[in-house]
């Protein structure tokens, strides 16, 4: 009972950040980090290449073979179904919610992020004030970022390929969102689109891109987080706080309630702490 517990309940971070990597602007890996995974998620990825790919590439299948069983499986399938339930199920409710309920749904992400904000820098307790140069330069590149112009890159095979590898880079670091980096290269609405209709060739190669490019970037990920973690929490901390540009500008340019925007802020401030107390200690 208690294991069937542990995967209903990465099931259901699973569900969150299928949710948070949906919407343009909110990053899955926020929701790792606020539900206690994300360390055990970037090693887990890590390793796969230690231990599977570069046994591969040098020819040694036997050892690989032998080494998948060493794979964090009890991670990685009840959180990848439910990303999977999310992509499948909700992508038509949250086109729904970003379209008629704008404003609501902007600031509801809005408290999400500044409350995950807090919880990121306690990550970067030692060392306060010189990590607050890491926390500025995160700061200005995000708030940088999210001011970027859509490129106007066609649907080819190959664009939703390397859209795919960057995208999914930024879908694992928390404060940048996977879903932006798709709007700001033109494949947003499309593949959205891809998943409403099923059209497999594109799923399947951007499925292909995005597995490339999170084995990849993993591995630099967990160095950085085992070597040097307050640095790299306090740049993620100011990533979050300047993304906060994208949700504040859809909310001041909406005409929905002002007064249900304020509640679905408060609402989006508050739920992280919920999460952090039911999750963060299993």
């Amino acid at each position: 009972m208690a294991n069937l517990k542990d995967h209903l309940l990465i099931f259901l971070r699973g569900i969150f950040m299928g949710v948070a990597d949906i919407i343009p602007g909110v990053s899955g890996g926020t929701i790792a980090l606020i539900t206690g995974i994300y360390e055990r998620l970037v090693h887990g990825i890590s390793s796969i290449n230690s231990l599977v790919v570069k046994e591969v590439v040098g020819g040694k299948f036997k050892k690989a073979f032998f080494n998948v069983k060493k794979i964090d499986f009890a991670l990685f399938i009840p959180l990848l179904f439910g990303i999977a339930i999310s992509f499948l199920s909700l992508s038509h409710l949250m086109s729904y919610l970003l379209s008629v309920w704008t404003g609501i749904t902007y600031a509801f992400f809005f408290g999400l992020i500044l409350s995950s904000a807090f919880f990121v820098y306690k990550h970067a307790s030692k060392n306060r004030f010189e990590n607050l140069l890491f926390l500025a330069v995160g700061f200005v590149f995000a708030f940088w970022f999210v001011g970027l112009k859509v490129l106007d890159a066609n649907h080819s095979l190959v664009v939703i390929f390397f859209s795919a590898m960057i995208a999914i880079c930024a879908m694992i670091l928390p404060g940048i969102s996977g879903s932006f980096m798709l709007l700001l290269l033109n494949q947003y609405e499309y593949m959205i689109g891809a998943l409403k209709n099923l059209l497999f060739d594109k799923i399947i190669v951007f499925l292909f891109g995005a597995l490339i490019g999170i084995l990849s970037f993993s591995k630099v990920l967990d160095w950085l987080l085992k070597n040097h973690k307050a640095k790299t929490m306090s740049f993620l901390t100011g990533v979050m706080i300047g993304s906060l540009r994208l949700p504040w500008g859809k909310v001041a340019a909406s005409d929905n309630s002002l007064l249900f925007m304020i509640i679905a802020a408060v609402v989006g401030f508050a739920v992280v702490f919920v999460l952090e107390k039911k999750f963060g200690k299993n």
